[in-house]
C-alpha cells in the first residue's frame, strides 16, 4: 500500500508538473496579431479607426480600442459589450477587420491635441484555460479647425455643358482642395501649375454638364490632411444653350458591319451575331452598356492628368471640317421605323475626305491610343489641370501610350472604327473626365478672357 501511495503521489507530481509547464508555454505563445491602419497621423471632425487582427481560427476572446487624451478614456469598440457598433469583416479565416468612427463627431468630447488610441486583443489557449494577448498603440494629433478657402478670381462666366476656370486661395497651402459643381467634383491643382509663386493659390477647371440643372451649386472646397474640409460659394452666371436633337436610323447592314467588328474587339462582351435579332440586341447593349463603360473607363483617364499646363494657345479644329454633329446632340434611335433606343452624343463630328489626317489639337502627352468600344480606335491626350482631348473612329493610330505630342502631330486616320455611320473624326473636350463643348477651347478669345486673364491678374506668368 505504501509502494501504490508512493506512486499516486509521483503520479499527480507529475501530472502537476506537467501541467505547469504547459500552462507556461501556452502563455508563451503570441498573441494575436495587431496592425491600426487608420489613421496614421491626424484625427479630425471626421476620421475611421481601421484595424486588421490576425489570429489562428480567428477566435479572439475579447478585443478593445481606447482613444486616450489627458482626462478622457474612452472606448470606441470592443467585442466583450453586448451590442457594441463597429463593422466587423471577416477577410480570411485567420483574419479580421474592424471598423470604428473616431473623429470629433463620433467623440464629442475630443479636444484639439495630441491623443493615442491603444488596442488590446487576446486570443484562447490550452483549451480555453488561458489567454494571450497583444497591445499596439498609436500616437495622434487631433486637428479639429477646417482649412481657410476663399475665391481669387473675377468674373466666373458658364455656358450650360461648358467650362471655366478659377483661381482660389487655400490656407494652409498643402489642403486637398477643388470645385464641386452639384454632386461633381473637380480637382484642384498647386497655383505653381501656371506661374503663381504663393503656395497658398491653386487654380482648377470645373463644368457644368449638360445633364446637371443650372441652378447647380458651384463651390471651392479644401480639405486637411485630417479631413477637416470647408467651402466657399463661387460667385457664377450660368448661360443655358439649347441641344439639338436627332433621329438616328440604322439597317441591318450597319448592325452586320459594326456589331461583329466591336464584339471581336472587346474583351468580356457577351453579345451574338448568329441571328439578324441577335444583331439587333447586340447593338443595344453595345449603344447602352458598353457606352456607360467606355465613359467610365476614359473618365479613369483624369487620374493620369498632369499638375502643369502644358499648352500656350486655342486648340484646335480638324482642318477644312465639316460639322456633322454638335456637342450633347440627344439622339432617338429606330429601326424598321421603330424607335429603339436614345443616347447622349457627347463630342463634336468632324468630317474631311476619307482617311484624311488626325492632328493633336494642342500639346501633350499620349494617355491613350488602343481599341475601346463604340469609339473605335481612339487617343486620348493630356493637356495637363485635368484637361484631356479624345479623337475616335480612326481607322489606323500613328501614336502610343506614353508618346509626348506637339500641336499638329498627327495621330492617326481617319475611319469608320466603332460606332462611327460614315468616315469622320469624333471629337471630345474632357475636364476632369466630363465632356464638355469644345467650341469654347477652339475660341483663342474665350481663353484669354477666361483663363489666361485670371492667371495674370493672380500673379501668374504671361501666356
Amino acid at each position: 500500500m505504501r509502494a501504490l501511495g508512493r506512486f499516486l503521489l509521483f503520479v499527480i507530481v507529475l501530472t502537476a508538473a506537467v501541467g505547469g509547464v504547459a500552462y507556461y508555454l501556452a502563455g508563451r505563445q503570441p498573441g494575436p496579431t495587431i496592425e491600426i491602419r487608420a489613421p496614421e497621423k491626424l484625427v479630425g471632425q471626421t476620421a475611421s479607426l481601421d484595424v486588421a487582427v490576425e489570429t489562428p481560427g480567428g477566435q479572439l476572446s475579447s478585443l478593445t480600442a481606447v482613444v486616450e487624451q489627458k482626462d478622457l478614456r474612452e472606448t470606441v469598440f470592443s467585442l466583450d459589450v453586448a451590442g457594441a457598433t463597429g463593422e466587423i469583416k471577416q477577410e480570411s479565416p485567420d483574419r479580421l477587420l474592424i471598423a470604428r468612427p473616431m473623429g470629433k463627431k463620433a467623440l464629442p468630447a475630443l479636444a484639439a491635441g495630441p491623443a493615442r488610441v491603444t488596442v488590446t486583443a487576446s486570443r484562447p489557449v490550452l483549451f480555453g484555460l488561458r489567454q494571450v494577448s497583444t497591445v499596439a498603440t498609436r500616437d495622434l494629433e487631433v486637428r479639429l479647425t477646417p482649412p481657410r478657402v476663399g475665391i481669387v478670381s473675377l468674373h466666373h462666366f458658364v455656358n450650360h455643358g461648358g467650362a471655366e476656370f478659377v483661381v482660389y486661395r487655400v490656407s494652409p497651402g498643402d489642403s486637398a482642395s477643388g470645385v464641386r459643381v452639384g454632386e461633381a467634383a473637380f480637382r484642384g491643382f498647386p497655383g505653381s501649375s501656371v506661374g503663381l509663386s504663393d503656395p497658398e493659390l491653386h487654380v482648377g477647371f470645373f463644368a457644368l454638364a449638360h445633364d446637371q440643372e443650372l441652378n447647380a451649386p458651384v463651390r471651392a472646397f479644401a480639405r486637411d490632411a485630417a479631413g477637416n474640409e470647408a467651402s466657399t460659394p463661387i460667385d457664377h452666371r450660368v448661360f443655358p444653350r439649347p441641344f439639338a436633337k436627332s433621329r438616328i436610323d440604322i439597317d441591318q447592314s450597319f448592325l452586320e458591319r459594326i456589331v461583329p467588328a466591336i464584339a471581336s474587339n472587346t474583351q468580356d462582351l457577351a453579345v451574338s451575331t448568329a441571328s439578324p435579332d441577335d444583331l439587333l440586341a447586340g447593338f443595344l447593349t453595345i449603344n447602352g452598356e458598353l457606352r456607360r463603360q467606355n465613359n467610365d473607363a476614359i473618365k479613369a483617364l483624369a487620374k493620369k492628368s498632369q499638375t502643369d499646363m502644358l499648352w500656350k494657345d486655342a486648340f484646335s479644329q480638324m482642318g477644312s471640317s465639316a460639322v456633322q454633329s454638335r456637342f450633347a446632340d440627344y439622339r432617338t434611335y429606330f429601326f424598321k421605323g421603330k424607335e429603339i433606343d436614345r443616347q447622349v452624343h457627347l463630342g463634336f463630328d468632324l468630317a474631311s475626305t476619307a482617311h484624311a489626317p488626325v492632328l493633336a489639337a494642342n500639346r501633350g502627352t499620349v494617355v491613350f491610343a488602343s481599341f475601346l468600344g463604340i469609339y473605335g480606335n481612339c487617343v486620348v491626350i493630356d493637356h495637363g489641370l485635368g484637361v484631356q482631348s479624345l479623337y475616335a473612329h480612326l481607322s489606323t493610330l500613328a501614336v502610343k501610350e506614353g508618346d509626348s505630342v506637339e500641336k499638329g502631330h498627327e495621330l492617326g486616320r481617319t475611319g469608320i472604327t466603332g460606332l462611327a455611320g460614315g468616315d469622320h473624326l469624333h471629337f471630345t473636350l474632357l475636364v476632369d473626365g466630363t465632356a464638355v463643348n469644345p467650341v469654347e477651347w477652339w475660341d483663342a478669345h474665350w481663353l484669354e478672357d477666361r483663363v489666361y486673364r485670371k492667371i495674370r491678374e493672380a500673379g501668374g506668368t504671361e501666356q
